[in-house]
């Protein structure tokens, strides 16, 4: 099942606060990028992001979701209409998260 566009624009609208967030639409789902790094991203209409050091201490008791068969697991965002905790979850996450690879010369 591919994720909606109008659970695409909640969830935007839930980071407004934030400066630099993106997306990229994939497969019938979003990446989500904060400041150019790769938080997680919107599969099945649900917000899971890269269950780094920080995510996981911001949220202990986080599912741990497949986003797609084969993928590494993600933690499930469940306070997605809590925007100060969204805001704080991805601010606290930013160091964590690997920074974007150059990309090839052709």
């Amino acid at each position: 099942m591919a994720s909606s566009k109008e659970y695409l624009e909640f969830i935007l609208g839930q980071l407004s606060g934030l400066d630099e967030i993106t997306y990229r639409a994939m497969m019938g789902e979003f990446i989500i990028y904060y400041r150019g790094k790769i938080v997680g991203g919107i599969y099945d209409d649900r917000l899971l992001v890269k269950p780094v050091k920080s995510a996981i201490s911001y949220m202990p008791t986080a599912l741990y979701e497949l986003p797609y068969e084969g993928a590494k697991e993600m933690l499930l965002v469940d306070e997605i209409d809590n925007k100060e905790f969204l805001t704080g979850l991805f601010n606290a996450m930013y160091e964590d998260l690997p920074s974007p690879k150059p990309k090839k010369k052709k």
